[in-house]
């Protein structure tokens, strides 16, 4: 592979990269880079369940453009939600930041309470199973 002509541009994609690998790892395996589509750009990362993602990796961090950005993207992308994956500085994906504003997350959260309470009255043991793992893998990132 040719080194960029731009350290600023291949320190973006490097992180895009690394972003795609972890969330194949530990999200889904469909995730991929997207094709910059310009003034209708998509999010720079494609399989992020729900969500437009803008992948930042820069010196000076600029949330409010980064924001407005993700949820320009996620319209355009038809995703309900948008947010922004920015990196922590001498620190890998898994210690970065995921980004959006309150508007969007309390959509967010709303959507999750709906969907639980739902899945809740239809199927209970189901939930219960599902609440338990993922009360089970909270303890264990703690520890």
């Amino acid at each position: 592979m040719r080194a960029s002509s731009n350290p600023s541009k291949a320190k973006g994609t490097a992180w895009e990269s690394d972003i795609v690998g972890y969330l194949r790892e530990h999200h889904n395996s469909g995730v991929h880079r997207n094709v910059q589509t310009g003034a209708r750009d998509i999010g720079d990362v494609a399989g992020y369940y729900l969500h437009a993602l803008e992948a930042k990796a820069e010196k000076t961090i600029t949330l409010a453009d980064y924001i407005a950005q993700a949820n320009r993207e996620a319209v355009h992308a038809g995703q309900p939600f948008g947010c922004a994956v920015v990196k922590r500085r001498m620190k890998g994906v898994a210690d970065g930041y995921v980004v959006r504003d309150v508007r969007t997350d309390v959509r967010l959260l709303n959507r999750m309470r709906d969907m639980e309470d739902a899945l809740r009255a239809a199927a209970p043991t189901a939930y219960e199973l599902i609440d338990r793992q993922y009360r089970g893998q909270h303890e264990a990132s703690r520890h």
